[in-house]
């Protein structure tokens, strides 16, 4: 036993065995998200990463390099999935697909290794100091770094993962970052814990978040208005097929055969999933006009994606409109305001930086409709009957402050439409549905989600499921949903709070260091 202990002593000390273990720390982290939703892994993979850097001279190089090793394989494990999209439809050979991915994680690595190296750099800190204060608004920093920098990749951020923790309450008053700030705390908390520094501080500052979170969960921020029917419809069209013209009939007749199920004479409202109609909306007309007439006479709205085109400027856009039962005096037309035309953009998918330079480097720049223009970044709510519904489409679900710009108190619903077939049978659609679940919660209304292949689902305004469908199937979910109207804090304030927080923190840690310069 004394050799064992003696030879993992020596591991653990040792350069290659220091980032061996960080790789290992670093990649388990991917387990705390969906679909696995083990939660729980980002504390022993926090405190054992802690414990490593303690074995490491603060500020020197291999500080930096163990956190960075770290972040990457943080990175890796939980996106690796988006080489899906590159290998199955951007027609790249797989090295070359693993080397993007590879470089993408390089560069996200970047924002929480520097975080952690940069608070190694304040030598007279305490640890209790360091681990309470100074990580966890450092950590918070880089998070919104990454989620803004080259137009942001929020992804992943840790208070994701614990949607069905108590944690969870502080998400309608601080947003997911105040779940990512709890969780960093009790982490560095549980540190001092193990190595008996300030028992009662700690374990006092564990119990009043986790009680704190549980009072917060149990706080009401909305009020359910009367429920009105949601019918959302999951095509399952073959990605491969979708862009072919030959295919744009046959994938709306499919989507008509789906919603003639509800089409009777009760109120209902018809989801149809992102780019449902892959063509140009000025296109449609002979299809969406008598459409929109018999949906209207059957007392049915159709909400659905489709791409939008203007003639003055000769711009796409990808569009949300709503047919069919519309409010008086604002009924359907090619110039109608009841649409929404997507902000945020994804970068290659939707529009290619440097195009003139990337896209005669490969098919992959060259993606079905990677040439969007931008709507503009606060648009009026949708509008079905006396409901209206905050939009974001897809990828915009991961932005909860462009979310927050588009809400009212009279916002009754949330809707995010998507199409996840791009990358396949992989983690990354739980991924999408874990983080348009958070907004549920933060904002305290029901969330729409719906896809072409899965995972189609609905929330309620705390964030419980309601039902989902499953994926790679040509289903319907219907079921009444209440719309629910109010405000959180976090719907009024939105990060405010926790950057005055950060502030305070830097300007006490900034007359900290001048203190010391005086001694």
């Amino acid at each position: 036993m004394n050799k064992l202990r003696r030879t993992l002593a020596a591991f653990s000390t040792h350069i290659l065995g220091q980032l061996l273990v960080a790789l290992a720390l670093g990649a388990m982290q991917v387990f705390a998200f969906s679909p696995f939703e083990h939660w729980w892994v980002l504390y022993p993979s926090f405190i054992g990463f802690f414990l490593l850097l303690q074995q490491v001279q603060k500020s020197t190089q291999r500080y930096f390099l163990i956190s960075y090793t770290f972040s990457i394989a943080m990175f890796i494990a939980t996106l690796h999935w988006i080489y899906v999209s590159m290998d199955l439809f951007g027609g790249m050979p797989i090295a070359v697909s693993a080397l993007l991915i590879i470089m993408l994680c390089a560069y996200l690595a970047l924002f929480p290794a520097s975080a952690l190296w940069a608070s190694s750099r304040f030598l007279w800190l305490s640890d209790t100091t360091r681990y309470l204060f100074l990580i966890p608004v450092f950590w918070l920093i880089s998070d919104w770094l990454r989620g803004y920098i080259l137009t942001g990749f929020p992804w992943a951020y840790l208070g994701y993962s614990h949607a069905d923790t108590p944690l969870v309450g502080f998400a309608p008053i601080l947003g997911v970052q105040g779940i990512t700030l709890a969780i960093m705390i009790i982490c560095g908390a549980l540190t001092l814990l193990i190595q008996k520094q300030k028992m009662v501080l700690n374990l006092a500052l564990i119990c009043s978040l986790l009680i704190s979170g549980t009072i917060l969960q149990k706080q009401q921020y909305s009020k359910p208005q009367s429920a009105i029917r949601v019918s959302l419809v999951q095509g399952n069209i073959d990605q491969n097929q979708k862009w072919q013209k030959d295919q744009l009939y046959p994938s709306l007749f499919k989507y008509l055969d789906l919603s003639e199920t509800g089409f009777d004479k009760q109120p209902e409202l018809i989801i149809w999933p992102e780019s449902a109609i892959a063509a140009l909306e000025i296109d449609m007309q002979l299809f969406l006009q008598p459409l929109s007439i018999k949906l209207a006479e059957k007392n049915k709205t159709l909400i659905t994606g489709i791409i939008g085109y203007t003639l003055d400027d000769n711009a796409y856009y990808n569009t949300i409109i709503a047919i069919g039962k519309l409010p008086v005096g604002d009924g359907y037309a090619l110039t109608g305001k009841n649409r929404y035309q997507k902000h945020h953009l994804l970068p290659i998918g939707e529009f290619v930086p440097f195009e003139n330079l990337l896209r005669p480097l490969a098919p992959y720049f060259n993606l079905p409709m990677s040439s969007f223009q931008r709507g503009t970044e606060i648009q009026s709510n949708l509008q079905s009957g006396s409901t209206t519904f905050a939009t974001a489409l897809c990828y915009e679900i991961a932005f909860p402050e462009l979310l927050r710009k588009n809400m009212s108190k009279k916002t009754g619903m949330l809707l995010t439409l998507s199409n996840d077939a791009w990358f396949g049978d992989s983690i990354g659609p739980a991924q999408h549905l874990q983080i348009a679940r958070m907004r549920a919660i933060e904002f305290a209304r029901p969330l729409l989600r719906s896809t072409n292949n899965g995972i189609t689902a609905i929330f309620d305004a705390q964030g419980k499921e309601l039902g989902r469908l499953p994926v790679n199937s040509a289903q319907v979910l219907s079921t009444m949903v209440h719309p629910a109207f109010g405000q959180t804090p976090y719907q009024i304030y939105g990060s405010f709070p926790l950057y005055v927080y950060c502030l305070l923190i830097l300007i006490g840690l900034f007359f900290g260091c001048k203190k010391r310069k005086k001694v």
